[in-house]
């Protein structure tokens, strides 16, 4: 069948190696930040002011927008797997342009190919994650594309520091050639994985869809529990989609389906506007003046106990917490800032930016609060923004759904990309407010409109959204939705009885 089975028993090694996905998005965060003030790449570039720059680095997240929507059609029509392995291999041609480009038009397309596979990934990925696992460790699984891209941005942060002391345009060629090895690896590797058992059976692959839930959860045992609950889970659900039609985009309008449409993009949305992926990519303008040592290893650390206890806490506590916490610590980077600093210049540059000079407690306080805002995100928006958004939707509308979802987050990338070096050049210390005020917008929004999904199969979160409380969501308990072998199975009894009289009737 395409796939090693020993493999495939192990959830941990399957759901993680397809994450190298999404650090491929950690090291494009690296490759422009690392270089923003590298003299190689400004003399090679034309010395880039605040939009240009802007229009370089937004030009990724443009070309990901245009790959997950990709996804809607590749992930149905191709499969999970096969999608996964073609971002690799497009991955590959976009960072042999970015390393061979001389100037700007030639990176920006680099950039937009790359993003491209960045795209087709981060969509895919947590959909092949969710569908992959087991409904106990499903949160724990997608959270690791987070870390997955945390490891990605420190890689590269890194092999940029080393080659930093190189002369010359190898001081950043040879860290965006060097991102190539994880796609390719991405590529060869996913070939002996398996393929999505939901996607199987969508496409009449009934017997093979069986076996890989047996390998995955049952050691190859096709009557282990698990295996046949999430059988006939799935078998229920794919047979009556096929009696609603055909797969269109129109599925995202019928009734129930809105409603999760907007809760996924709304989430991707908050999870750009909470300034994070802002900070991460032009982090070298925040701390120009007070160091960069340890920002980005610290993440690494902090999205750990997320990935352990997501399925723990839930993601609404995570959600609201995390919201409110990276309000507060943003607020108090721009009330330092603001109080403190003025329009300077540093390093004898002629260009003026908001600056918090001879004043060293204010600027260490920066930085623990930046460091905090960091730590908030990895615990809380960062991995809930990508298991949520793959667990709400029924099969039929998953693909073109979270496409949809992660669009809307390449879509906010984008303009804040491009927006952010602007802001900072003209209302500086104001820009932090805003990012602030978003994430308290979110935190209202979580609390009243996001129920609880932890613990329930993908086919089970149907029954959350039948509960109705649109604007209570906190009054949908833990527990709704769950159901045993013997519930599923009585069901199946329950749906043929009923054909069987409509045909006697007939």
């Amino acid at each position: 069948m395409g796939y090693n089975a020993r493999i495939a028993s192990n959830p941990y090694v399957v759901g993680s190696f397809a994450c190298i996905g999404g650090g491929l998005f950690g090291l494009d965060i690296s490759s422009m930040s690392g270089v923003l003030s590298n003299p190689a790449y400004l003399k090679t570039f034309n010395t880039p002011g605040p939009n240009a720059q802007g229009a370089m680095v937004a030009a990724m997240p443009a070309g990901s927008l245009v790959g997950a929507l990709l996804v809607s059609l590749l992930a149905d029509r191709i499969g999970r797997k096969k999608t996964i392995i073609l971002a690799g291999l497009v991955w590959v041609v976009g960072s042999i342009l970015q390393c061979a480009s001389v100037n700007r038009g030639m990176l920006v397309v680099g950039r937009i190919i790359s993003g491209l596979s960045v795209g087709l990934s981060s969509a895919v990925v947590p959909i092949y994650q969710s569908e992959i696992t087991a409904p106990s460790i499903r949160g724990r699984i997608v959270s690791l594309q987070q870390w997955s891209i945390t490891w990605g941005i420190l890689i590269q942060y890194f092999i940029q520091f080393g080659c930093s002391y190189i002369n010359g345009t190898a001081s950043f060629r040879i860290p965006w050639g060097l991102q190539m090895i994880p796609a390719i690896i991405l590529s060869a590797g996913m070939v002996i994985f398996p393929e999505s058992p939901r996607y199987l059976f969508d496409t009449g692959k009934e017997e093979e869809a069986l076996q890989v839930l047996a390998d995955l959860h049952g050691g190859g045992d096709k009557t282990n529990e698990l295996v046949v609950l999430e059988y006939e889970e799935i078998k229920q659900q794919v047979y009556y989609e096929r009696t609603e039609g055909a797969k269109s985009y129109l599925d995202l309008l019928k009734p129930g389906n809105p409603r999760r449409v907007m809760l996924g993009c709304c989430l991707q949305m908050w999870s750009q506007l909470s300034g994070m992926n802002v900070m991460m990519y032009y982090i070298i303008y925040v701390f120009r003046g007070a160091g960069l040592t340890g920002t980005r290893g610290n993440l690494i650390a902090d999205v750990v106990p997320a990935i352990i206890y997501i399925d723990r806490w839930g993601r609404r506590p995570m959600l609201i917490a995390g919201t409110l916490a990276m309000g507060f610590w943003l607020s108090l980077v721009g009330g330092l800032q603001g109080h403190f600093g003025s329009w300077g210049t540093i390093d004898g540059s002629s260009d003026q930016i908001w600056l918090v000079a001879n004043n060293d407690a204010a600027t260490k306080a920066i930085i623990v609060c930046s460091y905090f805002f960091v730590c908030s995100f990895a615990i809380s928006m960062g991995p809930v923004s990508w298991t949520y958004p793959a667990e709400l939707y029924s099969l039929k509308v998953r693909g073109k759904a979270v496409s949809l979802a992660t669009a809307t987050n390449w879509l906010f990338n984008t303009a804040l990309a491009w927006a952010v070096p602007p802001g900072l050049s003209n209302i500086a210390w104001k820009t932090y407010f805003i990012f602030a005020a978003f994430n308290f917008a979110a935190c209202i929004h979580i609390f009243f409109m996001y129920p609880e999904t932890v613990g329930r199969t993908l086919e089970e979160v149907e029954d959350i959204f039948q509960q109705g409380h649109l604007f209570t969501a906190w009054k949908i308990g833990r527990n709704v939705g769950k159901k045993t072998v013997e519930e599923v199975v009585g069901k199946e009894k329950d749906i043929q009885k009923e054909s069987l009289d409509e045909k006697d009737e007939a």
